[in-house]
């Protein structure tokens, strides 16, 4: 009677710690993605506009 109960707790335990695993490894490769395409310098607007709905870089680093 001991072995039916055990493998229910078995699954659950497989369940959750596949779905962590899934959840920790989606992380590690937002992460690697997030630097491995970092882009290069681009052009950015370095004078205030007058026209609403453009930004511009607080500080350039380039």
């Amino acid at each position: 009677m001991n072995i039916i109960i055990a493998r229910p707790k078995r699954w659950i335990f497989l369940v959750v710690a596949l779905g962590l695993s899934v959840v920790i490894l989606a992380n590690i490769h937002l992460v690697y993605v997030a630097f491995q395409s970092r882009p290069d310098c681009i052009d950015h607007l370095k004078v205030k506009s007058q026209q609403d709905g453009t930004y511009r870089a607080a500080d350039s680093a380039c």
